[in-house]
């Protein structure tokens, strides 16, 4: 089961001749290095890297490294700047040339899940049981990881806004080493401590068996879920959101034939799984790596680990670190809510949570392509403001506004079309769910909420990448315990109260407030932030 393809639904571009216009920006218009496209010369790209087959779209990164490269440049030359192409159509079709593939990579993951799944499924129900509850605690250590992710796009992005290639590399380089270490770390006390971690979660006899047997296969995979998310990020400070998605496709593939093999052919029942998707993100995290140790190699940066380099990509994901805290209090406490209300609200709160999970991966690819361009353009002002160049700097500036406008616009279109959608078929989407009458029953004001929210999370989530594009992690830390001031108590006010409360008020009253008590809180303190400008500087 793929669990790292998708960094979570919240905030990887283009390269070759099927998306030159990305790279053209990137280099400041002085045309592209290489010209096979992920979809054409993924063939000749990927195999190679890791002879495992993930890596199709390797080739295709290495085409959106060199891409950034103006014809002739030197290693650390300042870009030509690409402010007067970031306008109308040109930048709409920017926009979408990020946002499409990252949508693409977030949704890949939950679909091999589901397959996944399925295949474990017809084991029994004990083993089934137990890959939920494994992948739960994988998946929960994965996310507190995602940092490495946001924290690398930003910085990545900056350096090569700037023109200083080799300096955005070494950080690549060194935020990916940082996600191998932690991966390494985290895993070898997870696999001795396994049993203990599945008994505090409650299970029991075949159950806690089958779970133990498959976290000690898959946690040695974690190293390379780690790094698939490090590298991600660099990609993505690249504007290079194509190579992770046709990895995630490719990776997910893999992932699907080696677990049906290890499950069926070898027999070795839920670890099978295990090993197949341990193997597979291993493999995922070598393909995605390989383009960036290319380009590195070729500017003559060293791949090896530096001491100062990992401790800056720490201090660049703490404040991002407290963040994820922070999202993963607001989310528990609400199933928490949830589960006080009873086993028929929680069951429809599941179907009303997979849908918003569909919904935020459209919102959240917005939201990356955001945080890439605001981080080149906020490398390039900064470039300008070093050399003293007014002139360049109010077009950078003038660049930057321009962005935010034409993100919001689509964000806010995108939030209302699918908050449409979602209300229109709020009656008959439960059935996709489940057959239980009163279950599809209680979620249907629920979904009209979380529908009528849908703009504003839009916003809140564009207001994310835009801050974690400038790297202002700190501030986002601080944001992050704003806005449980006013959640948590309501949370609590809820489950006091919901006995006096129907089923259907309660679970209503719960969507909304995480709707818009919560999700509000985080467009309002971004928001704010955004428009002191104090993130530029």
């Amino acid at each position: 089961m793929s669990t790292a393809v998708s960094p979570s639904p919240e905030v990887s571009s283009s390269e070759g001749s099927s998306t030159a216009s990305s790279a053209e920006l990137a280099a400041g218009g002085a045309g592209t290095v290489g010209a096979a496209s992920a979809g054409h010369g993924a063939g000749a790209t990927g195999a190679d890297a890791t002879g495992a087959g993930a890596g199709a779209g390797a080739g295709a990164g290495a085409t959106g490294v060199s891409a950034v490269t103006p014809v002739g440049a030197s290693a650390d030359a300042p870009f030509t700047s690409p402010a007067d192409k970031l306008r109308g159509r040109e930048l709409d079709r920017q926009i979408l040339a990020l946002a499409l593939p990252a949508l693409g990579g977030l949704v890949a993951s939950p679909i091999f899940v589901m397959i996944d799944s399925s295949m474990v499924g017809h084991l029994g129900a004990d083993p089934l049981a137990a890959l939920s509850l494994a992948s739960s605690i994988l998946t929960t250590a994965v996310g507190l990881f995602v940092f490495l992710t946001y924290a690398t796009t930003a910085t990545t992005a900056r350096h090569f806004g700037a023109g200083r290639r080799r300096e955005g590399l070494k950080a690549g380089l060194d935020g990916i080493w940082l996600a191998a270490l932690i991966g390494v770390a985290v895993a070898g006390v997870a696999m001795v401590f396994a049993p203990q971690i599945v008994a505090a979660m409650g299970a029991k006899a075949s159950v806690a068996t089958n779970a133990v047997a498959y976290l000690r296969m898959v946690l040695p995979g974690l190293p390379g879920m780690l790094v698939v998310l490090a590298a991600t990020g660099t990609l993505r400070g690249l504007l290079d959101t194509r190579t992770p998605f046709i990895v995630a496709l490719v990776g997910a593939a893999l992932n699907t034939l080696l677990n049906a093999f290890f499950l069926y052919v070898v027999g070795l029942g839920v670890a099978g799984s295990g090993l197949g998707t341990a193997l597979a993100e291993l493999s995922m995290g070598a393909a995605l790596v390989a383009p960036i140790a290319r380009a590195a190699h070729a500017e003559q940066v060293s791949l090896r680990p530096r001491l100062a380099g990992l401790r800056a990509s720490m201090g660049e994901g703490l404040g991002l670190f407290v963040r994820n805290i922070s999202l993963r209090v607001a989310i528990l406490s609400t199933v928490w809510a949830a589960t006080a209300l009873g086993a028929t609200a929680l069951a429809s709160y599941q179907v009303v949570n997979a849908l918003w999970g569909v919904c935020s991966f459209g919102l959240d690819a917005l939201a990356i392509a955001a945080q890439a361009l605001i981080g080149q353009a906020l490398g390039r002002a900064a470039e300008a403001r070093r050399r003293g160049d007014e002139a360049a700097l109010a077009q950078e500036d003038a660049a930057i506004s321009r962005i935010l406008r034409r993100c919001m616009g689509w964000t806010l279109g995108v939030g209302v079309a699918v908050g449409l959608v979602v209300a229109g078929g709020a009656k008959w989407l439960p059935w996709f769910f489940t057959s239980d009458a009163p279950v599809r029953e209680l979620a249907f004001w629920p979904l009209l909420a979380m529908a009528a929210s849908l703009p504003l999370v839009a916003v809140a989530f564009l207001y994310d990448g835009i801050l974690m594009g400038a790297g202002d992690g700190r501030y986002l830390a601080v944001a992050g315990v704003i806005n449980l001031v006013p959640y948590l108590p309501a949370i609590l006010l809820l489950v006091n109260a919901h006995e006096g409360l129907s089923d259907n008020a309660a679970l209503m009253l719960l969507w909304g407030a995480f709707a818009f008590i919560f999700m509000g809180m985080r467009a309002l303190t971004t928001g704010w932030r955004i428009h002191t400008d104090a993130w530029k500087k």
